[in-house]
This record gives C-alpha cells, structure tokens and sequence, in this order.
C-alpha cells in the first residue's frame, strides 16, 4: 500500500507540473527520441515477425475449416485489438523502462536530485514530466507503426507461401478494419505508456544502496510494469468491449 500510495503521489505531482508549468520543449525533443525514435527497431523486428507467426498459426487453423483466405482478416483483428498494444509496450516498456530507473536511480544515490532542490529546482517538473510526456506520445505512434507492420507481416507469408492473393488480402483487411479496433488498441497503448513511466520514475527516485540498488530497482522496474500490463491488459479489453 506504501508503494501503490507513492505511485499515486508522483503521478498527482506530475500531473500539477504538466498542467501548471510551461513544457521544456528542448527536454521533451531529446527524450522522445531516444525513448521512442531511437525503440523503432525493436517495434520493426518484433511487429513483422508476429504478424508472420501470427498468419501461419491462423492459416493452419483455418485450414481444416476451409476458411484459410480469412488470414488477412484475424491478423488485422489480433494485431491492432491485442498483441501490438502488448507486444510492442513489453518490449519497449523494459527498454525503456529499464534506462529511466537506471539513469534517475543513478542521479538519486549521487545526491544529483537533492542537488536540484537545493537549486530550487522541482524534480518532477525536470525529471518526470519530459519522459512521460514522451513515452506517452511515441508509443502510440510506434504502435501504430507495429499494427501496419504487422498486417505487412501477414502478408508476406500469405502472398509466398500460403498462395493468397495479395489484393484479396488487403480486400479483407480493409473491410473488416474498424476505427473502434485502433482506438481499443491505442487507448492500451496511452495507459501502459503512463504506467510504464510511472513506475520507472518512481523507482529511481526511491533508488539507494549504490550500483547494487540501482540494478535492484531496475530490474523491479521491468518485472513490476510487465505484470502491470498484462494485468491492466485484461481488465482494459473487457471496457473496450463493453463499449
């Protein structure tokens, strides 16, 4: 309950800074690139190779119904409703997630963060508020990116080996595309993006011990948003499809 309430403070601070202070566009550019511009090989090797896995799989399942052209269809639906959103915030959720502890932590057990409130600077405002913002405005984009590549990914297999055809492939994706699938899956996306950061932020701010608790902290990091989103994961999909 001390953690869960620590998380809660931060994320009102945060909150209070992005609202009432003016954003440092400067900090905000230079994280967004190296969190999400600098995560886009992640997403491209990751995202191709599901939506290959995935149209094999569905392609040997479909088969003994006779419905194996329908391919097109269940990977366009997995990808932009669940496995991009997850997927691809797991992947760049422990990149990422990883070197926000790790650089914050490393700043904490070096006093550099009380140095910054004895400056009068506010933490938060200087440490906080840039990754979040940029976490929460890449990795949407990037799964975005991953929804498209992965649909290509689906086609690659179907048109080489499975002998659909490509036009009748992306017939099917886009009849069976709807904007609620792509909002269900970025709506994911913003919640873990937000959890993700929180949870990294807070765990290098509460670092200590030296190295040795600041790759404690960041392996917590990883595992804790992990189980975080697939958690959340569940719990989201069942509001979406209520709706």
């Amino acid at each position: 309950m001390e953690y869960l309430g620590g998380i809660s403070v931060l994320a009102r601070d945060t909150a209070k800074a992005i609202v009432s202070s003016r954003w440092e566009w400067d900090l905000l550019s230079y994280q967004m690139d190296l969190l999400g511009v600098q995560s886009f090989s992640i997403v491209l090797i990751t995202s191709v190779f599901i939506g290959m896995v995935l149209a094999l799989q569905t392609a040997y399942a479909l088969q003994s119904f006779g419905a194996k052209l329908y391919v097109g269809e269940a990977v366009t639906l997995s990808m932009t409703r669940e496995l991009a959103p997850v997927l691809i915030s797991l992947m760049v959720g422990g990149r990422v997630g990883a070197g926000i502890t790790a650089e914050i932590g490393s700043m904490n057990v070096t006093e550099q963060i009380d140095a910054l409130r004895a400056l009068g600077a506010n933490p938060v405002r200087k440490l906080v508020v840039p990754r979040l913002l940029a976490v929460a405005f890449t990795l949407p984009l990037l799964v975005l990116i991953a929804d498209a590549l992965g649909v290509f990914g689906g086609y690659i297999i179907s048109t080489f080996q499975l002998q659909i055809s490509g036009r009748f492939y992306m017939a099917h994706v886009f009849r069976l595309l709807q904007f609620s699938d792509v909002f269900s899956g970025l709506g994911k996306t913003l919640f873990f993006a937000l959890s993700i950061t929180l949870i990294a932020c807070y765990n290098g701010m509460k670092a200590s011990g030296g190295a040795d608790g600041v790759g404690r902290a960041t392996t917590f990091t990883v595992v804790l948003s992990s189980i975080v989103i697939l958690i959340s994961d569940f719990f989201l999909t069942k509001l979406f499809l209520a709706f």
